[in-house]
């Protein structure tokens, strides 16, 4: 957390070329700034380093490693003593534009909240977002605040809010009446979550309109709660999502998919989408196809285990719910066929800010904390198409780090220990 600094210790620091976590927002703001960060512990994104250095000159990485390279006379140098330095971090499933649903319905905020609520409270969410140290997010769908996604990354790129890095599908792609809200009474149609498509002419005009809006990605529902008694089935051929695939691939995009039944995910899977989102039902065969296929899954823990705690189950308390068995059955099968695992959370389904939650449930359904870290960094940019730009710290990228207390890669829970934030070169005034 940053204390106001007089201007007179501000002073002293420069003279001596050293500046504290607490000025390191200030020295950020110069322009051709170099900064030197000394932390304890540097992870690259793949591995942990001791007596390691990281050389910052505006908004980009210059070196990383040993301290064998000589210092500009004005370069400012950030102790970070007793914590480890990783790249920003980045969340694989968020939703902005919705806050938890045991604070108002899904459909109540759809329905009743005015867009420019549901814009002020995003602009929030997106600075908890920043603060937690989340300095990227892939967020999958605007549900039913149709292009505010695009207006939310350009003011966060201009520098109206402070936000995260974000990579935005507009509105998603749902089949004609498989979505929400639903009514009960058949002559009303009701504004729905998402862009409601029928056949492969509407289906491209969709897609091509979504691109043209502004889309980073096409998401589509290769399943939903559809199905006669209101289970969850496929709506989509392969044709169609394949369809899909070709139109966002050709304009260097990819194509997500929500999808949780076997078939759905299967149909999504041939169709050529990069991940799957939940996978909830995924089997052993499934998950094999998947990994033939090089499908990375984004399990969404976070958005299960809340969803549970608000239906009443007290965690810790009394015994897991079969859906939590289920989704720690699955999530093993796909660690088991070898599955590349997106760290992603849903968040909106809880709070905003508290997007480590997915990475500590991670580590309890079983993978190691070094893992969870490099799903959270390297694999995720790599997986959403962006290893050139984050998700690692290395010359000639960009420089979106964090500084966390401790070292989680032996406790994830350190993760949470939030001491510093860079994003694009410049220290983020913490709360």
């Amino acid at each position: 957390m940053f204390k106001k600094i007089s201007p007179a210790l501000l002073g002293i620091a420069a003279l001596a070329t050293m500046i504290s976590v607490a000025t390191a927002a200030n020295a950020a703001s110069t322009t051709d700034n170099s900064i030197l960060l000394k932390p304890d512990r540097v992870f690259d994104g793949q591995q942990m380093h001791t007596d390691w250095v990281v050389l910052v000159k505006n908004n980009k990485i210059v070196e990383a490693g040993a301290m064998r390279f000589k210092l500009a006379a004005d370069t400012q140098v950030i102790e970070l003593k007793g914590m480890t330095l990783l790249p920003g971090l980045i969340e694989g499933h968020s939703h902005l534009l919705l806050h938890p649903y045991n604070e108002v319905s899904w459909d109540d905020q759809v329905l009743k909240e005015s867009r420019a609520e549901r814009v002020l409270r995003a602009s929030n969410h997106a600075k908890a977002t920043l603060s937690a140290g989340f300095t990227t997010v892939r967020d999958l769908g605007t549900e039913g605040a149709e292009y505010d996604d695009v207006g939310l990354k350009r003011a966060i790129e201009k520098g109206v809010i402070p936000g995260p890095r974000m990579i935005i599908a507009t509105k998603a792609l749902v089949a004609k009446g498989a979505y929400g809200p639903r009514s009960q009474n058949p002559d009303l149609d009701l504004p729905q979550g998402a862009a409601e498509v029928s056949g492969l002419e509407q289906v491209s005009h969709e897609v091509r309109s979504q691109i043209g809006k502004g889309a980073d990605v096409i998401k589509v529902y290769a399943d939903y709660r559809a199905g006669r008694d209101g289970e969850s089935v496929p709506i989509f051929s392969v044709e169609e999502m394949s369809l899909m695939a070709k139109i966002a691939n050709s304009g260097k995009r990819q194509l997500v998919a929500h999808a949780s039944t076997p078939e759905g995910m299967l149909r999504a899977i041939e169709a050529g989408v990069s991940t799957i989102e939940h996978g909830d039902s995924g089997t052993p065969e499934v998950f094999k196809r998947m990994k033939e296929k090089g499908v990375t899954l984004c399990p969404t823990l976070a958005a299960g285990d809340a969803i549970e705690q608000y239906r009443g189950w007290k965690k810790g308390v009394n015994p897991e719910p079969a859906r939590i068995l289920a989704k720690r059955q699955s999530f093993t099968q796909a660690l088991k066929a070898g599955v590349t695992m997106c760290m992603g959370g849903d968040v909106g389904v809880y709070a905003h800010g508290d997007n480590a939650r997915e990475m500590e449930l991670m580590v309890d359904y079983g993978m190691s904390p070094l893992e969870v870290l490099r799903s959270a960094t390297s694999v995720n940019a790599q997986a959403f198409g962006y290893a050139d730009k984050i998700g690692r710290i290395a010359p000639g990228l960009l420089a979106d780090f964090i500084a966390v207390e401790g070292d989680p890669s032996t406790d994830i829970k350190f993760i949470r220990k939030v001491k510093l934030v860079m994003k694009d070169g410049k220290v983020v005034q913490l709360p």
